[in-house]
């Protein structure tokens, strides 16, 4: 028999113990090693990003000025990404990006164009630094830095083959002062093309596609208040076998169609993803006939389902998926009501009641304005406007809360 020896248990109590010290006192510095050694594995960078984020640390995006080949440490609470984490840039693209700052910040698109080796920095490594937001901080937008990228390093290539043979351009000193010999004399650069922005669903979803994940936010984000409300679990928490129907929210980050060797009928593997992590569900072939046409990537959902009871000695049980209803749906049919608990003790002023009903006539919605009140004997009175009916988008709870405080304004049933 195996005999576990007391110096082996010591010797995990000593690692315990340093490594919680150093996420306790050193936790920017502890996170930003251990994602730095996930380099590669997605899965596990979405696990630690997100337990940072619990650990109160902000995760910056990547950043062409900023960002190291591993993640690093700004401030007291927050660490940049490593441009080692976005795919397509390679260590020696890395590398040229960051000697070629040491001497100053690259101030545009084509000013780091022209200073990187672009031997090192083909079109592919600039497409993937754009789309992960790596150059959100240089003057101009995503997409003004996409149609403008096959210029931009023409432009470059121009420059530096003219540097490497000794040649300057017949314009090249247009920017600078002639009564001042000393001044700056680069060139003058192209302006941006003006072409219009990339929504945000645009944006997350190449994002996601580059990095493997949403970094700079989360298209379940304006939903947040829906999924707490609706959601019994998180992805994170499935795996572990249940009789009781369970419900998710998360967005479908990917659709694996398959066809029955039984049945011959279709059926699908979604890969499914909320704040926490991501699982892979099952959706049989009578389900999957019954929604397959409405699912789509990257749109927030709310999944009910469950595990199949032949699974329930299994150490990885199979979520098995019933039905998927779009959150905008179940948000627009007065699926939710907000409520405004308040007591006598609130000291709010005498015209708060106006202000409200101000932002109710200012975001028009589908969910009943509730007023639950808690009178100076501690009787609770619950009152229902039959007329006032709100949107629950973001900018009527975000006003709701800023004239009454964030802890008295709730997303409820509607029922």
């Amino acid at each position: 028999r195996y005999g576990f020896n007391k110096s082996h248990s010591v010797a995990y109590s000593i690692l315990s113990y340093h490594t919680a010290y150093l996420k306790t006192h050193y936790g920017p510095e502890f996170m930003a090693a251990v994602l730095s050694a996930s380099i590669g594995d997605t899965d596990s960078v979405v696990k630690y990003i997100n337990e940072s984020r619990d650990l109160s640390l902000e995760i910056l995006p990547p950043d062409v000025n900023e960002s190291g080949w591993k993640f690093t440490v700004v401030g007291d609470t927050r660490i940049r990404f490593g441009l080692g984490a976005i795919r397509n840039v390679g260590q020696t693209a890395a590398q040229s990006i960051i000697t070629a700052r040491t001497e100053k910040p690259f101030t545009s698109l084509y000013d780091l164009c022209e200073r990187v080796d672009l031997r090192m920095c083909n079109k592919r490594v600039f497409e993937a630094l754009i789309h992960s937001g790596a150059l959100d901080s240089l003057p101009g937008h995503r997409a003004q830095f996409l149609a403008a990228l096959d210029g931009a390093m023409q432009h470059a290539s121009l420059a530096q083959a003219e540097i490497a043979t000794g040649q300057g351009s017949l314009f090249g000193e247009l920017g600078g002062d002639p009564a001042d010999p000393d001044a700056d004399k680069a060139p003058l650069q192209p302006t941006l093309p003006n072409v219009k922005e990339f929504t945000e669903s645009e944006r997350l979803t190449s994002e996601k596609a580059i990095l493997g994940f949403y970094i700079s936010g989360h298209p379940l984000e304006p939903f947040r208040a829906e999924c707490e409300l609706l959601a019994s679990h998180t992805v994170g928490q499935l795996g572990t076998w249940s009789s009781e129907p369970m419900s998710i929210a998360g967005v479908v980050t990917s659709i694996k169609r398959q066809i029955s060797k039984k049945s011959g009928n279709e059926f699908a593997r979604l890969t499914v993803e909320d704040f926490v992590g991501s699982a892979e569900l099952l959706v049989f072939p009578e389900a999957w006939a019954a929604i397959g046409d409405r699912v789509q990537s990257d749109v927030p959902v709310l999944i009910k389902g469950g595990y199949s009871k032949r699974d329930q000695d299994s150490d990885n049980p199979t979520f098995i998926v019933d039905t998927i209803t779009r959150l905008a749906e179940l948000r627009a049919n007065g699926q939710f009501a907000i409520s405004l608990e308040l007591d006598a003790e609130a000291g709010l002023p005498a015209e708060v009641m106006r202000d409200i009903r101000a932002v109710a006539v200012a975001h028009p919605g589908s969910a009943p304005l509730e007023l639950r009140w808690k009178g100076p004997d501690g009787s609770p009175t619950r009152l229902r406007s039959s007329s006032l009916k709100l949107s629950t988008a973001g900018p009527a709870l975000l006003e709701l809360r800023s004239l009454l405080g964030a802890e008295r304004v709730r997303l409820v049933r509607g029922s």
